[in-house]
C-alpha cells in the first residue's frame, strides 16, 4: 500500500532540536527535496506554526530526523491527522526507525518511485477517571505506565477486563503496551516481543511482590481498567512523558485508539524480527557489540 497512489507534493521535515547533526542534515533533504519539485518545511517539534500545519494537512508525509523519542512525540501528532512517517536515524536504538542517517538519498528515490509500503501501527487511548469524570485523556503509540513514583513502597492496582474483575498487583509498575511497545519498557521488563501489525494489549508487572508476575497478551479489542488503591504517591505516565500524579481511588481506562500510525517502509515482509535480532545483538545503548 502506497499513499493512496497520490503524489507527494508537500513534506514536513522535524529535526531534534538537541543534536546539531539532525539538523544539519534536514537541511540537506530541504534542498534534494527542492532540487525534486517538492515543497517542504522544516523546522522542531516545538514549533506551534509547523505543528498546526500538520494538523492541518497541508503535508502528504512528515520525514523526523532524530531517535526514537523523536518518532514518537511525532506520532502523538500525525496519527489523528492521517499522515505517514519516514524516519531517519540520528539517536540510539531505533527499533521503530528504518533509514540510516546519512543515507536517506536511495531511499527517498525510492520513495518518489513508488518503491514502499505503509504499515500501520497501533495506538492506545488512555484516560484517567476520577470520580467518574474524565480528566484528562492521551493516545500512545508505546506503553502507559502505572507506577508508585518517588515512594519506594509497591503501589495496588485493581485491574479490570472488559468490565469484569481480572487481578490486583502489588507491584513497582503495570505497563500496558502497544505491540509497538512491547520492543521498549516491556521487554526490558521481561515481556515478550509482539509482531507490529497485532491490535493486542500487553500487560506486564515490574517487580511484582506476592502477586500475577506474568506477562498477559489481552484479545484484540479489549479495554482494561486499573484502579490505584494505595495512601502514598503513584504515577501515570504515557510514552515515557512528565508523569501525571494520580490519587487514592483514581481509575486509569486503556483501549485500542480509533487512531493508527502510518510508516513508510521499504523492507520486505519479515524486517521487523531481522532488526530487533540485529538491534539486540549490538546492543548499542550498553556499547556492546556481540559479535
Amino acid at each position: 500500500m502506497t499513499l493512496e497512489n497520490k503524489e507527494i507534493k508537500s513534506i514536513a521535515i522535524i529535526a531534534h532540536p538537541n543534536v546539531d547533526e539532525a539538523a544539519g542534515e534536514a537541511q540537506k533533504v530541504a534542498a534534494y527535496l527542492e532540487h525534486h519539485q517538492v515543497k517542504s518545511a522544516t523546522g522542531f517539534l516545538d514549533d506551534e506554526g509547523l505543528r498546526n500545519r500538520i494538523k492541518n494537512n497541508e503535508f502528504d508525509l512528515v520525514i523526523t530526523l532524530g531517535g526514537d523519542g523523536t518518532v514518537l512525540r511525532a506520532g502523538h501528532l500525525c496519527a489523528p491527522c492521517n499522515v505517514p512517517i519516514l524516519a531517519i536515524n540520528h539517536g540510539r536504538f531505533g527499533f521503530l526507525i528504518e533509514v540510516p542517517s546519512n543515507e536517506w538519498e536511495p531511499y527517498l528515490e525510492n520513495l518518489f518511485s513508488g518503491n514502499y509500503w505503509l504499515e500501520k501501527r497501533m495506538m492506545l487511548q488512555t484516560k484517567i477517571v476520577r470520580n467518574n469524570k474524565s480528566i484528562g485523556e492521551w493516545e500512545v503509540l508505546n506503553e502507559a505506565v502505572i507506577g508508585r513514583g518517588r515512594s519506594v513502597r509497591p503501589v495496588h492496582l485493581t485491574t479490570s477486563l472488559d468490565g469484569h474483575p481480572l487481578t490486583t498487583y502489588v507491584t513497582d509498575a503495570l505497563i500496558v503496551a502497544t505491540p509497538t511497545g512491547s520492543t521498549a519498557y516491556a521487554l526490558a521488563a521481561g515481556g515478550p516481543v509482539l509482531p507490529p501489525e497485532l491490535r493486542n494489549i500487553l500487560l506486564i508487572p515490574v517487580a511484582p511482590h506476592l502477586s500475577m508476575d506474568r506477562a498477559i497478551v489481552l484479545a484484540e479489542g479489549s479495554k482494561v481498567c486499573i484502579q490505584h488503591q494505595t495512601d502514598h504517591e503513584a504515577v501515570l505516565s504515557v510514552d515515557g512523558q512528565e508523569p501525571m500524579d494520580l490519587e487514592d481511588g483514581d481509575e486509569v481506562e486503556v483501549f485500542a485508539s480509533k487512531h493508527t500510525l502510518q510508516f513508510v517502509r521499504f523492507q520486505k515482509a519479515g524486517y521487523f524480527y531481522r532488526n530487533i535480532i540485529s538491534l539486540m545483538d549490538q546492543n548499542p545503548s550498553a556499547g556492546v557489540i556481540n559479535k
